[in-house]
């Protein structure tokens, strides 16, 4: 076995943080349902999160620090994979803005600027957009 497959990498670190952000969202308004499980099943896939992992991080995801990315694009990214949990059922509770305005700060933006961020992304994001869509919506003046 090599160093790093016993400590895993940096990357898939951050990921399994950012995944385990992603089911604390999911689950805040109770049990995760239908819609959200087919979110966090293809957000797991595109992470690189092993199906073990998905069963370790849905038992405990508190075990899993956020680890926030250097780039704004990145984190802009992983607040997009949020929202669309969150809207995985149409819906944005109180409990849902409430964590998801903590996420944008541990992930790096300051408080003004994910207050700002997070108010476009609902007026833009239904869940049905791609990130790149978003991505350009979100700049926009």
């Amino acid at each position: 076995m090599s160093f790093s497959d016993l400590f895993g990498s940096g990357e898939h670190t951050k990921n399994l943080g950012h995944f385990a952000a992603i089911v604390n969202i999911a689950a805040v308004d109770g049990e995760i349902n239908e819609e959200e499980k087919q979110v966090l099943e293809r957000l797991a896939r595109k992470l690189d999160i092993h199906e073990s992992e998905v069963k370790e991080v849905l038992k405990n995801p508190s075990n899993y620090p956020i680890t926030p990315p250097h780039t704004t694009e990145k984190r802009l990214e992983r607040l997009y994979d949020l929202l669309t949990v969150i809207f995985a059922d149409h819906d944005m509770d109180e409990q849902e803005a409430f964590l998801l305005k903590r996420y944008a700060v541990g992930l790096g933006f300051s408080s003004e600027s994910s207050k700002e961020i997070i108010e476009k992304s609902i007026k833009i994001l239904g869940g049905s957009l791609s990130f790149d869509d978003y991505k350009y919506l979100l700049d926009r003046k």
